[in-house]
This record gives structure tokens, sequence and C-alpha cells, in this order.
């Protein structure tokens, strides 16, 4: 049972002796009032239990995947309990950065040439204090991807490197062009759909730690990219395995969703003035290829990908850089283990486009289903400040893979 499992008699106990001890019998003038507290108390825990707090719905068609999960990575067959004063998955989303921890992690940057003249930043965590690992040539190698305007400053990236910590493995830190404080050399960025860049990141670790097992993981557009990158490289890779959270399946449906007028107020807004930050920096050497004025008056992440983002990469609209963005379009072409995590009430990726059926086609795939969590939420625990159940679920996993995966490996 997870640190924050409780059920109907412990809570029931704790609310009442919590009350008795808070609430004077004299409130309001009479018992009334810790009557009514407790009534509703006990009501709210028992909406909670009932309605929010459920087991994640696995979705995997390879049976060896499923028992392979239930044992070594059961934190995705138990009932997760959101955190009980903040489930709702709109609030997840905006507390979650400002909620939980920030590890301290002490990187070591590297910026890697890319064959069109640009560079790359990757910020590794060597852990060479791992006791596990004492030979760094065989240390395990987690090769992290954040979200779309994150860097491996963004607090879930710390947390899964100080996951991976205590359990000896070795991090890098995939930091997508000119967002991590390093140049632009070409008037280029980057994308979801394109995985040139991610392809040469592999490649590059890959050479350095020929023995080390190498897997990775992405967040968000950085798992969108991961799950693009696995569509067109099918078994034909180094990673042994992936794991995707929060991802945007169908990029589409994702726009629209985020164009609601709360969602717009809430998210969209704020997205697209970090995209504009995120290459204003850059302007001087934009300015050859693109009208910077114009992509600055953007209002919503669409106008943006519309007037920069297609345009860069070479779309003909912006239709046709959705369509090669989105991931449920690949998926039944991916060769390697791959656990995919997603809450039904992210409003980045809505329920109805997560790609189920596509899922159950592929033996390779397995996706987690929660009914709360949010856009990278998934806190849990009355204060949610050190772990959330995406930590739990990425530290499992990893773990799984790398310890016992030739058990998963002979599918």
């Amino acid at each position: 049972r997870p640190p924050c499992a409780m059920d109907w008699q412990v809570l029931t106990r704790e609310l009442s002796l919590y009350l008795e001890s808070q609430v004077r019998v004299g409130f309001f003038g009479s018992g009334v009032g810790l009557s009514l507290v407790l009534g509703f108390g006990v009501a709210y825990a028992c909406y909670y239990l009932n309605s929010i707090a459920k087991k994640p719905q696995l979705v995997a068609s390879n049976d060896r995947f499923c028992r392979f999960l239930e044992e070594y990575c059961p934190v995705v067959t138990e009932t997760y309990y959101p955190t009980i004063w903040c489930w709702e998955g709109r609030v997840q989303t905006l507390l979650r950065p400002f909620i939980t921890s920030r590890p301290q992690v002490q990187y070591r940057n590297e910026l890697i040439k890319t064959a069109d003249g640009g560079q790359i930043s990757l910020d590794w965590f060597d852990n060479h204090d791992s006791s596990y690992y004492l030979d760094a040539s065989t240390r395990p190698t987690v090769l992290l991807l954040p979200g779309l305007t994150g860097t491996s400053k963004e607090s879930y990236i710390l947390h899964m490197i100080h996951q991976s910590e205590t359990l000896g493995y070795r991090c890098v830190v995939f930091n997508n062009r000119g967002i991590a404080g390093e140049e632009l050399l070409t008037p280029r960025t980057y994308c979801a759909a394109n995985t040139e860049d991610l392809e040469a990141v592999i490649h590059h670790v890959h050479s350095l730690h020929p023995s080390a097992p190498f897997m990775a993981a992405g967040v968000s557009m950085g798992g969108m990219l991961l799950l693009n990158y696995l569509g067109k490289t099918g078994r034909d890779t180094p990673l042994m395995a992936a794991a995707i959270f929060s991802a945007g399946w169908n990029v589409f449906e994702s726009v629209e969703s985020l164009e609601k007028p709360l969602n717009w107020l809430l998210f969209n807004y704020y997205l697209t003035t970090c995209l504009q930050s995120s290459i204003s920096r850059h302007r001087q050497m934009l300015e050859k290829l693109f009208d910077m004025d114009l992509v600055m008056k953007a209002r919503t992440v669409r106008e943006f990908d519309k007037q920069f983002t297609s345009v860069m990469f070479g779309y003909r609209s912006i239709d046709d850089y959705y369509e090669d963005a989105s991931p449920c379009r690949k998926l039944k072409s991916v060769g390697i283990p791959v656990l995919c995590l997603n809450s039904v009430d992210d409003v980045f990726s809505p329920a109805h486009a997560i790609p189920v059926e596509t899922a159950k086609q592929n033996a390779n795939v397995a996706l987690v289903l929660t009914s709360c969590g949010g856009h990278i939420g998934f806190l849990e625990g009355i204060w949610p400040r050190k772990c959330t159940y995406m930590d739990r679920v990425f530290k499992q996993f990893v773990q799984a893979v790398f310890e016992h995966g030739n058990k998963i490996f002979s599918m």
C-alpha cells in the first residue's frame, strides 16, 4: 500500500480526533458546529474514497509485460490517492511547480555540435559516488527529456535525478536548442516532430558508454518527441526501454482543449509567452528567417506554431505539422518496451485523445491511466512536497528495466 493510502476507518478516526482537539463544543454556541464540521468531513471523505481515489487503468495487450509490471513496478496496479485537498486536474497542474521541492543537483555541462552547425546543451549527473555501480563504463544511464520550454532545472527533472541517484544510476538531460543559456549558432530551435537532435544525442551518449544499459524518459513535449523517435526507429535504437509522462497524444485535440476560455486563461497564454521568451534572446539570429514582430504578437500556442514552428521546419501548413507531431500516429511502430503515464483529467492531453485501442495492438506498449493527476501533477500525500505518484512510477519502472529487463525483452 502506498505511503499516502488511507482507508475509511483510519480517515474517520483521525478526523474525529483532530476535530475534538481543535473545535470547541461552544462553537456557534453549541455542539451543532462540531457536528456540522464532522458531518461535512465524513461526507467529503466518503466522496473522496468512492470517487477520487482509484486504481489506475492498465492497458497492455502483452500478458508478459503486464505480469512484469505487476511484479516489479507494482505502483501501477495500486490505488492512487491524490492529495485530498488538491485533486482536481487544473489545480494539480498549477500547484505542482510551487509545492514540490527542488533537490540540489550538480551538473556537468557538455555542448555537442550538430550536423547543421548548431549546438545542443547536455547536463550530466554522473553519479560518481554510486556505491552500486562503481564501474562508470557499465553504470546504467537515463536520458531525460523535459517539456515544451523546460530545462534540466525543472523540479520534475530534479526529482527524477534524485530517484536515479538513490539507485546508483547516471542521468543526462537533453536541453532543446537555445533554451538552457547556450547561444543559437543557426536560426533553428526545436519541435515535437523533428527527431534529428534527439537521434544525435542518443548516438552521442551511447558512443560514450556503449557497455552501459541505456533508457530514456520524456515528460510532456519531451515524451512526445521520444515517442515520435521510437515510432520512427522501431527496434533500431540503443535504448532498452522508455517511460513517457503526460504526453500530448493528438496535438489537434490538445490545442483545442487549451483554447477553451478557462484553459486559455490558466495555461495557453502563459505557455505562449514562455515560448516567445525562449526565442526573444536569439532574436538577432532568428530575424534572418522570420518576421519576429509577427511571432511576438501570437496569443495562443497555435498562433505561435503557425507563424514560427511550422515554418521553421518546412511544413506547408500548421495542420501538416500537427499531424506529424502527434505520437498517436506512430505508436503502432514502437519496437521497445514503453510505459506511458497519463491522467484522464489532463487538459493538455484530453482523455478521448489517448490512443487506447492503438496501444492494445502493440505488445511493447503499456498505458497507465489515472483518474486524477492533471498535467505533470500526480500529487499525493497531505503535503505533497517530496515525492509524487509520477516519481514513484519512474523509479520503479527504471529499476525494473535495469535490474529485471531481460524478462520482457524476449517479448
